[in-house]
């Protein structure tokens, strides 16, 4: 679905916060001087600071426009007087004072863009010092408390850093990037409101003076109680392969970007350095850049067309303090606040649904805003696979949504790639992709069990076994008739006859079964609390496989080298015997799930009792699988016990089968 927007908003801040960020802080004229603020040396004045800040009656609360006014001529003569520094001059006064933050080098960067004549200077700057700032702020909070607030907001009022820096000192931090009723900095750039011309660039220089102060301040504060700030190492993002979803960006996509950034319809006037500076970001290599820059204006730009699609401009906006900002959690949503159908994901379509979720929300997969913003990312090494695919994703929404001949963009042949990527993407990181990631990671660690060490069997012989032992007949029958109750609901092609020797057959299922497209955009509570004992079970499966192989090669070592005790090698050939059993009951649980998987959403048809049934069904399996890793432990060995337990289990499951009160057979009947 096309749809043609109208570029009308010369600005995204709502009255009352364009004037907090624009004007208030330029309505009082005072001349300063900038002794009483900082020391040649670099010592920031704190006293002068926490002074200008207003509080309200009775209650004593934060009047941040108040306090903002008193702060603007600060600020003022803090700014007049780092731009008369050279970057050596600021060094040797400041660069001390940022190392508690772990990343100084953000901070030296933001001296620079005070100087800068790019507009998208400041706000990146500012993006990047935030980000670190709060990082940093984490850090201190460990000093005192256990567990970090997620939310900057949360952490500026906590007990623990007024212990540290001192109340008056987190009013002022509060009244720059911690409160929806101050400046609020952070949240209005990170969340793509401001434009590049509405940041006052003093505001900046304040906070880099503020960031030193508190390196000041948290020196004392160590040293009288010799504490040792210890910085939380960052996250990395290990499954690149995964993220990488798109062609590289060549010279020639980045020069239609560049032409597609000023003809969509997505990219306000306003906004528009922004996207430039970030494909730029992009040639130049800097990915961290080019990612902070996008983020925010892919939410922008999702954001216009919310508000046209679901007819409410306004949203447009930042809200005011009492309401709740626009920003991706509502444009994701299902429903709207006020519970009527939210039309932005039938615009996008399931596919591009499908990758916002993965790459901001899904806890599974690398929230890559989140990160950023939080400081938890390393701005210095950031993966060029993140930039490329949330650079190349927004290329396919510019041209989607562009002025003009709309067909003529598209069937440009280098768009063409990137275009056919962005409609067949499919979730990796929702639950329900997990758990299929889980099955096939799995069957093959159980099908590896086929290659394991095995004695030769004049050696089983000789200790009085024998590897033909009947214990396991009762097993290998009950799963072969579950199998085959099972076979109505697979391909014709694939015959299951519960041979431990068929491994490639049920490989071969299980990846076709995989492959089948399952819904998972907006799941149900229900579909998702199955989903999740699923994953439990698959889990479980897994270990008993790890431990098996563990436990295998490590008797077979011990054997060969003639280290086993008596009775370690009759232990020893009753787990060999045990493995034949245990792989086909293993696939044909791992086969069970994965077809309920298919079918979960039949659960949402289901009334209570029947789901509740259901579910009890599934928790059964599960416990078996716990205790079947339990058995199957080094330390523990018990395979007899895992036998029996074995048995009960597949009872239970032909007893449940026979009933018909499966997900397949739900679906099917």
């Amino acid at each position: 679905m096309e749809m043609l927007l109208v570029d009308t908003a010369s600005t995204c801040l709502s009255p009352a916060v364009h004037y907090m960020v624009c004007e208030a802080g330029f309505e009082i004229k005072a001349n300063l001087s900038i002794s009483c603020i900082v020391s040649d040396k670099g010592e920031i004045h704190w006293r002068t600071i926490t002074e200008r800040i207003q509080y309200g009656a009775p209650d004593q609360t934060v009047d941040y426009v108040k306090s903002v006014r008193s702060l603007g001529p600060l600020c003022e003569s803090l700014h007049l007087h780092l731009q008369s520094l050279t970057r050596e001059q600021f060094e040797d006064q400041f660069v001390i004072w940022f190392q508690w933050t772990n990343c100084s080098e953000v901070f030296l960067e933001t001296f620079d863009a005070i100087k800068s004549p790019h507009a998208t200077a400041i706000p990146l700057s500012l993006m990047k010092l935030t980000a670190c700032l709060e990082r940093a702020l984490g850090d201190v909070f460990l000093l005192i408390g256990k567990d970090c607030p997620f939310l900057l907001r949360d952490l500026l009022v906590s007990q623990e850093l007024a212990t540290v820096f001192g109340q008056p000192v987190m009013d002022v931090l509060r009244v720059f990037i911690g409160s929806p009723d101050g400046l609020n900095l952070r949240n209005i750039l990170w969340h793509g409101f401001a434009s590049p011309q509405e940041i006052p660039v003093k505001y900046s220089s304040m906070l880099l003076c503020l960031t030193a102060g508190l390196g000041q301040l948290l020196k004392t504060y160590v040293q009288q109680t010799q504490s040792t700030l210890v910085h939380r190492p960052y996250i990395s993002f290990s499954n690149l392969k995964e993220l990488h979803v798109f062609p590289d960006l060549n010279h020639e996509l980045l020069s239609l970007a560049d032409e597609l950034v000023i003809k969509s319809n997505i990219v306000l006037r306003t906004m528009l350095p922004f996207w430039i500076t970030a494909v730029s970001s992009f040639r130049q290599h800097r990915y961290a850049d080019c990612v902070i820059l996008l983020l925010p204006q892919l939410e922008s730009g999702l954001r216009l067309l919310f508000t046209r699609v679901n007819k409410c401009p306004s949203r447009l906006m930042t809200a005011e303090s009492s309401s709740l900002y626009t920003t991706f959690d509502e444009m994701l949503a299902k429903q709207l606040h006020n519970e009527e159908a939210n039309q932005l994901p039938l615009v996008l379509g399931e596919s591009a649904m499908e990758f916002l979720w993965d790459f901001l929300n899904h806890q599974e997969g690398p929230r890559i805003r989140d990160h950023l913003s939080h400081g938890e990312s390393s701005l210095n090494v950031f993966p060029r696979e993140i930039a490329n695919s949330i650079l190349a994703f927004s290329i396919t929404l510019l041209s989607r949504f562009s002025k003009g001949d709309i067909a003529a963009v598209k069937e440009h042949s280098f768009l063409k790639p990137l275009m056919s990527c962005a409609d067949c993407y499919c979730s990796q990181f929702h639950p329900i992709a997990q758990l299929k990631k889980q099955v096939l990671k799995c069957i093959k660690s159980i099908h590896s069990w086929s290659v394991l060490p095995i004695m030769p069997e004049e050696q089983v012989q000789e200790i009085g076994g024998s590897e033909k032992d009947t214990d396991d007949v009762p097993c290998m029958f009950a799963t072969t008739d579950i199998l085959s109750q099972l076979q109505p609901y697979l391909s014709h092609s694939i015959r299951l006859l519960g041979d431990p020797m068929e491994e490639v057959i049920t490989e071969k299922l299980l990846a076709d079964l995989c492959s089948k497209h399952v819904h998972v955009l907006f799941c149900p509570r229900s579909v998702l609390e199955i989903v999740v004992v699923l994953r439990q079970i698959s889990n479980q499966c897994h270990q008993v496989s790890c431990q098996v192989i563990s436990t295998c090669e490590t008797r077979y070592k011990q054997w060969t080298n003639k280290s086993l005790r008596s009775r370690q090698r009759h232990n020893y050939l009753r787990m060999r015997r045990s493995i034949k059993f245990l792989s086909p009951v293993l696939q044909l649980i791992l086969i069970l799930i994965t077809l309920e998987l298919i079918h979960v959403h039949t659960a949402g048809e289901q009334n209570t009792p029947g789901y509740q049934h259901y579910l009890k069904f599934l928790k059964v399996i599960l416990k078996y699988t716990e205790n079947l890793v339990t058995y199957t432990s080094p330390e523990k060995n018990k395979w007899e016990e895992a036998t029996e337990l074995t048995q009960n289990a597949l009872l239970k499951i032909r007893t449940f089968l026979g009933k018909q009160q499966l997900l397949v057979q739900l679906a099917n009947s």
